[in-house]
């Protein structure tokens, strides 16, 4: 049985070619666990994606302690379970109009386009809903396939912190890319 918790966004299901974004829900526990466990997947991301990625991790992420599910945080469903997500962080105060972009989907779906369509689809909906004006994304030097996805969706480019992360393989870049929308 699905649990939104009355969360402002648990109704919101987009339907796109192969995939369904929605709520996160309860059941999506083990779904969740088997692919965000990939040493693969959290290479690119921030620490809150830890590795391994225990059921711990998974039902902490589900409750809402690691991102704020209150927040536009959708799973992404492709085959009929949940296998990535994606969000934004909305700004506050003098940045309201901003938001930064993140997602993450489980390695047996990568390289078949379903990001780019997926990001697309997203965008549609969030922006407009939260009356947003500008959207950025950081990306590590090493994922340029989100970039990619990212550029793919009219994202630019803003610049490049160099040595801005510390992995346990060393410092790596970060790349700023950011969309305006009028």
């Amino acid at each position: 049985m699905a649990e939104s918790g009355g969360r402002p966004f648990a109704g919101v299901r987009l339907e796109g070619e192969g995939f369904v974004l929605r709520a996160w829900q309860h059941d999506d526990l083990d779904a969740l666990v088997r692919h965000a466990d990939d040493p693969l997947v959290p290479r690119g991301l921030s620490d809150r994606f830890p590795h391994p990625y225990t059921r711990a991790d998974g039902e902490a992420f589900l409750a809402g302690r690691v991102v704020d599910l209150d927040h536009p945080v959708l799973a992404i469903e492709i085959d009929g379970e949940a296998c990535g997500g994606i969000g934004v962080r909305p700004r506050h105060g003098e940045k309201a109009h901003a938001a930064e972009l993140g997602y993450w989907l489980g390695r047996r779906h990568w390289g078949h386009g379903h990001m780019t369509r997926i990001v697309a689809a997203y965008l549609k909906w969030a922006v407009p809903a939260l009356d947003l004006h500008r959207i950025e994304a950081n990306v590590l030097d090493v994922n340029p396939a989100s970039a990619r996805v990212l550029e793919k969706n009219g994202f630019q480019q803003e610049g490049v912190r160099r040595a801005a992360v510390r992995k346990p393989d060393g410092l790596h870049d970060l790349r700023l890319l950011g969309r305006i929308w009028p």
